[in-house]
């Protein structure tokens, strides 16, 4: 008896696709999806019916389909790590978005919507965003596309102190063009130290001089680390 309440708890359970019925289930990173789950996703995508897990009737269900993935999943077709089948069931209506690096006129747009975004989330009033920031951004060949991009202007907006947003730039690994980052290779490094320096300044609570201040921890002497942050107007918020 047990046993019947329990499978029958089990029956009742609404899964994805039924709970869809009627409107549009989106599959994100379909290449990765184990090939013993793509053929029962491909009985449900071309039969349009499933089983509720513990069930024993099978439900007619009416749900569109929109699958995304950042794999080629034609090459994965060929070395067999993807069913044919499902492939060309799923490709009805592709859609290829390129690669940020390869639509650039974005960066600008998608750099201001994620700083209102963030600075919103975290109750900061931020301003301006400076020109030669946006372009060293848009020079970047942002290798995790999208998402590497609101990484950096999240941490960019942790880093801010005042209206102005202050870069910090993702850290350079041979992955960017070279020949795009060259023309502003000194607004890059200046972006990235300016954050350095904010960091560890925020570590030593304003602390520059001293064995455990700032210019000890940077390496720098006393009167260059004050130079510096004159130069990156930041002086006066430690002072």
């Amino acid at each position: 008896m047990k046993e019947a309440r329990s499978r029958g708890r089990f029956a009742q359970r609404i899964g994805r696709f039924e709970a869809a019925h009627g409107g549009t289930l989106f599959l994100d990173e379909i290449g990765e999806l184990p090939l013993h789950l793509q053929t029962k996703l491909l009985r449900a995508v071309q039969e349009q019916e499933l089983e509720r897990v513990g069930g024993s009737r099978t439900i007619q269900v009416d749900v569109r389909i929109v699958a995304a993935t950042n794999r080629d999943l034609k090459a994965m077709v060929e070395e067999n790590r993807f069913r044919a089948d499902l492939y060309y069931r799923l490709a009805v209506f592709p859609v290829n978005v390129p690669a940020l690096r390869e639509r650039r006129e974005d960066i600008p747009l998608l750099v201001r919507y994620f700083v209102q975004k963030h600075a919103a989330r975290m109750d900061r009033n931020i301003e301006s965003i400076p020109a030669y920031a946006l372009d060293a951004l848009t020079d970047y060949d942002w290798p995790g596309n999208i998402r590497e991009l609101q990484n950096v202007i999240e941490r960019s907006v942790v880093l801010s102190d005042g209206p102005e947003l202050h870069v910090a730039l993702p850290e350079f690994d041979g992955r960017a063009n070279p020949v795009a980052l060259h023309v502003r290779a000194s607004n890059v490094t200046d972006i990235s130290e300016r954050a350095r320096i904010l960091q560890v300044l925020k570590e030593t609570k304003g602390m520059v001089g001293g064995a455990n201040g700032a210019a000890a921890r940077l390496g720098l002497k006393r009167t260059t680390l004050q130079s510096r942050m004159r130069r990156y107007n930041i002086a006066r918020l430690f002072q």
